[in-house]
């Protein structure tokens, strides 16, 4: 991944491929932010009139590459558009430094250094976008291997940017360190993740995944325990065990525990695991299955964010549930009409195994409040009623509770990962009757997304406060990149998760 550090240096005397500035967009026109006074200097201060003749407007996103000045050791200058230039006073929105990083990281790729010279008013600006440019150079080259013309294995493309320095940080300074250090771990596991949910279904089915966080929990500290077909039998987890017996490649429930000694709370993230989703005996029709290596996002984001825990040292402990499962048409599938007993002692009558999320979702839902912490929240791309209502680019938060719910959204908000509080109407819950089972796995068409919440809550232990993150939209770009997000897997709900931890762990959650 691309190395971060911190410089006190001038830009004009910096060895680099590229000098990185930022342009907002003026009244009238571009205009250079804080951060490349220097370069700014070195053209006369016309630096914006350059930028503007070269079509430059300052809008998010846009990348426009210059000849550096004379004298300057860096052969380029890239700038990158901030979007609208701040109200006097006030600084950069974070999530518009975040962004810029990321976009100017994704147009170096294959340059092995580059110096960022944009905005950094304190610590917190500087973790931005330290943050950005590790989340933006991101990319995934695992099955990209061609051979050159003597025969060698060579890379497909170009890598990812080597080194990023971050002009006008302070590398003594312990709260620049902290923020960069967080950056670091946040980024890292959080590309983990996007790794994960790219990694194609033949490769990484639940035996495979469970192997990838045995290994990672051993690296840093967690415990980990996963239950194979025979444990679960013998558990009576017939959710898991009903989506996944269709499957050449057996379930698993992996459970893994972050403590520290100084903790006075207790979360618990449970995660959706289908490392792929043909919809069973409800087959998908032609064009839904091409993405549904996707479907284990909501694991991966679970995953990543205890492992990011971890890391971080917080003060909170944290348990991550990854609920496992392949779901496939076969001769051994449960068919739409079987009624299912769950761990939690309901039967769940199947109306539709493509239904198959909420499924897993409710055992470990059940052994998650079975600990009793103060919080559970699952991750999960859950439905499609959830990208009909919020689109592609924000995902919904629902909760037993109305206070946690804001809590948890403002928490994704303030990391830059946008959502919504969405209801959970009361009456939608009668069409989840059946006739021969406690419940149904299905209701009404309409409000669908809803409807899942609803059924999820079903399976949340008395008294105990839940919220849950539809991220069916976000959690894979199937367009193009834009940002510091690459097409694919995007990781999406890591760093909220991480965020709540932090909130937890500071006393601040609520």
């Amino acid at each position: 991944m691309t190395a971060l550090t911190l410089s006190t240096a001038a830009a004009p005397g910096l060895r680099a491929d590229a000098i990185v500035i930022g342009v907002a967009k003026g009244a009238e026109g571009p205009v250079v932010a804080p951060g490349a006074e220097a370069v700014d200097k070195a053209y006369d201060g016309r630096l914006a009139g350059v930028l503007e003749t070269l079509g430059a407007s300052g809008a998010e996103g846009e990348v426009t590459k210059l000849p550096a000045p004379s004298g300057f050791k860096a052969p380029v200058v890239l700038a990158v558009g901030l979007g609208a230039e701040p109200e006097a006073d006030a600084g950069y929105d974070a999530e518009a430094l975040r962004r810029a990083a990321g976009a100017a990281a994704r147009a170096l790729a294959g340059a092995k250094k580059a110096a960022f010279a944009l905005p950094l008013a304190d610590a917190a600006d500087a973790g931005v976008v330290g943050e950005g440019v590790l989340l933006g150079a991101y990319s995934f080259d695992a099955y990209k291997e061609s051979k050159d013309a003597k025969g060698a294995k060579a890379k497909n493309g170009k890598g990812p940017l080597a080194e990023a320095a971050l002009l006008g940080g302070k590398p003594r300074d312990k709260a620049f360190k902290a923020a960069i250090e967080r950056a670091a771990a946040v980024a890292e596991e959080l590309n983990r993740a996007r790794d994960l949910v790219n990694t194609p279904p033949n490769d990484l089915n639940p035996e495979a995944f469970a192997a990838v966080a045995q290994a990672a929990a051993k690296e840093h500290g967690i415990k980990v325990q996963v239950l194979d077909e025979k444990a679960l039998t013998k558990g009576g987890y017939g959710g898991i065990l009903g989506v996944g017996v269709g499957s050449a490649s057996g379930p698993r429930l992996v459970k893994l525990s972050y403590t520290s000694s100084k903790a006075t709370k207790s979360l618990a993230f449970v995660g959706k695991g289908i490392t792929y989703d043909s919809g069973g005996i409800s087959l998908k029709p032609a064009g839904h299955n091409e993405t549904m290596k996707c479907d284990m996002a909501g694991a991966a984001a679970v995953f990543a964010a205890v492992v990011a825990a971890a890391r971080l040292g917080l003060e909170v402990n944290v348990t991550g549930w990854l609920a496992l499962a392949e779901n496939m048409p076969s001769g051994s599938a449960t068919r739409p009409g079987d009624v299912l007993r769950m761990y939690s002692g309901k039967t769940v009558e199947v109306l539709n195994t493509d239904a198959e999320g909420r499924l897993v979702l409710a055992d470990a839902l059940w052994a998650a409040s079975k600990e009793e912490p103060d919080a559970i929240i699952d991750v999960a791309t859950l439905t499609g009623a959830m990208m009909l209502a919020l689109g592609s680019r924000t995902y919904g938060v629902m909760a037993n509770d109305d206070a946690f719910r804001s809590a948890v959204h403002e928490a994704a908000e303030e990391v830059g990962e946008p959502a919504w509080p969405m209801p959970m109407p009361e009456h939608l819950r009668k069409g989840l009757d059946s006739p021969t089972a406690d419940i149904a796995n299905m209701g009404e068409r309409m409000g669908g997304g809803l409807v899942a919440g609803l059924f999820l809550r079903e399976f949340v232990g008395e008294g105990i406060t839940w919220a849950h993150l539809d991220i069916a939209g976000p959690a894979f770009n199937e367009g193009g990149p834009f940002g510091y997000t690459p097409k694919g897997g995007t990781g999406t709900a890591v760093r909220t998760l991480v965020r709540v931890a932090e909130l937890a762990a500071a006393g601040e959650l609520g």
